[in-house]
């Protein structure tokens, strides 16, 4: 990935506007989101939205022949889903929306996950948990904090639940590239790794899974899924290291 970069405050100022339009769009996604709607019709929703504001685009849209504007990841899926007409949403899914805003030459990057209707108890405090996590993770953003206090934080907040962190999927620094340096693993030991400092920007993402978290690539070569079949859920927030602490730009 390369060396981590620290952004001008110039370019924060880009990031900070695309982070806004981001987490308005996920705001919009959140409120479409029903029992019988398609991914597609997310996916439409998100570009639209996007793309209504000046100099924005989808950062997704095209990424490495990424056909969506939205990463669109139901129940065992843990991320890029690809969006489709045909994936109609039921009561009880769970939906992981994962998604970018590319704006003057840099990107911003965040994912929620959702509950569609109604869902058991057990699944509700998976998702609960699982964006809790992200919560702690944020917490440890500061200059002179380590990469691992932040993969610390994730692993302590699932596991006492039963909950498996993904580890094949990690967060990641964001800005010019989509994936920059350094790479933010769901699991980890509290003082190693980088030393955060400010104007570093980090993609921070737990992913969980109620099973045993080991992960396999669907035959669209792009959506990868449990395993076991167990249920998966993810949460992100793009997140600047200031000097006093942090601020979410996206989330």
């Amino acid at each position: 990935m390369g060396d981590i970069t620290i952004k001008t405050p110039e370019e924060i100022e880009v990031m900070r506007y695309a982070g806004a339009v981001l987490t308005r769009t996920l705001d919009r996604l959140g409120g479409a989101i029903k029992v019988g709607i398609s991914t597609k019709e997310l996916d439409d929703i998100a570009d639209e939205f996007i793309c209504s504001h000046e100099g924005c685009i989808p950062g997704f849209k095209g990424y490495h022949g990424f056909p969506g504007s939205l990463c669109a990841s139901i129940n065992e899926e843990t991320v890029h889903g690809i969006p489709s007409a045909d994936r109609i949403l039921k009561n009880g899914d769970i939906i992981g929306l994962d998604c970018g805003v590319y704006y003057k030459g840099l990107h911003t990057d965040a994912c929620r996950t959702y509950i569609v209707g109604e869902a058991s108890p057990q699944v509700k405090q998976f998702v609960k948990v699982t964006k809790g996590a992200l919560k702690e993770a944020v917490q440890q953003v500061r200059p002179g904090g380590t990469i691992g206090d932040i993969s610390a934080a994730i692993q302590g907040a699932l596991e006492p639940f039963g909950y498996a962190p993904v580890i094949e999927c990690t967060g990641h620094g964001v800005g010019h590239d989509l994936h920059e340096a350094p790479e933010i693993l769901n699991a980890g030991k509290k003082g190693t790794g980088p030393v955060m400092r400010p104007g570093m920007v980090l993609a921070i993402e737990p992913i969980s899974a109620m099973g045993s978290g080991k992960i396999r690539q669907a035959k669209d070569h792009w959506t990868l899924c449990t395993v076991d079949g167990s249920l998966s859920a993810h949460f992100e927030a793009t997140v600047l290291v200031t000097e006093k602490g942090h601020e979410i730009l996206a989330g």
